[in-house]
């Protein structure tokens, strides 16, 4: 039972994480990045955040369904929140999407470690 409530935290976190980022990168890429122009708002940026706060959503409706395709969402998703962190601090100004980017990232390695 201890084991099945730390997957269950884990499970929560990972969903939490997931939401927060869509979140904030879809509003940073809306408001933050349009607003201050320059290389904000840079195809290839822009693209990178839109991927990025879709496939955190996609993501934590998955995990809400417990579909059987989450490992691999999971790996996907963990990929491109690192791919957009890394830009956004690249950037520069973008603490808010970094810290939320890495800690999905993050949790989605943890949901991997899980799973094997």
């Amino acid at each position: 039972m201890h084991q099945s409530s730390n997957s269950e935290q884990a499970m929560q976190s990972c969903l939490e994480a997931c939401e927060l980022c869509h979140r904030i990168c879809l509003q940073t890429a809306m408001n933050h990045c349009l607003e201050n122009g320059g290389k904000h708002v840079k195809a290839k940026h822009i693209r990178l955040m839109m991927n990025c706060a879709e496939i955190c959503r996609t993501t934590a409706n998955f995990q809400l369904t417990g579909s059987h395709f989450l490992l691999r969402l999971h790996e996907l998703c963990a990929e491109i929140c690192e791919a957009c962190a890394k830009e956004c601090a690249e950037i520069g100004d973008m603490k808010d999407s970094v810290a939320a980017c890495l800690q999905c990232a993050d949790s989605c390695r943890q949901m991997l470690s899980a799973q094997y």
